[in-house]
């Protein structure tokens, strides 16, 4: 049974942005995808409105500290929950900085995702 709302994965990456796709699709959810931070961005704004955002934070054109300070400043947007996740960085820190609602680390585990995203259905 699909979830009422949507996932929105940014991930600059074709291929983890396909397979976290494909792993929360074969879970259930309805997904949406973006490139970068811009193109999420336009996502956000045309609707569906998301469960969660999963939010790379190392990506052309609009990075995931760039998405996420547009994302706050808007209020349409702001409330939206975000999970950030990076391979090099701290994603605690980082998450707290950012005001995240979770954080995950690169490479992600299925079962991390699918139990973080849970928690927002």
């Amino acid at each position: 049974m699909a979830h009422s709302a949507p996932v929105l994965v940014v991930e600059d990456d074709r291929d983890v942005r396909e397979s976290l796709v494909a792993v929360l699709e074969d879970a259930g959810y309805r997904v949406m995808s973006a490139a970068d931070g811009r193109a999420a961005l336009d996502l956000l704004r045309a609707g569906p409105r998301p469960a969660v955002i999963l939010l790379d934070l190392m990506m052309p054109v609009m990075d995931g500290f760039e998405f996420r300070a547009e994302q706050v400043r808007d209020p349409s947007l702001a409330d939206v929950p975000v999970v950030v996740f990076t391979a090099g960085w701290y994603p605690v820190e980082l998450g707290g900085r950012l005001q995240a609602d979770g954080y995950l680390t690169k490479p992600i585990r299925v079962d991390a995702l699918l139990d973080l995203v849970s928690r927002f259905q």
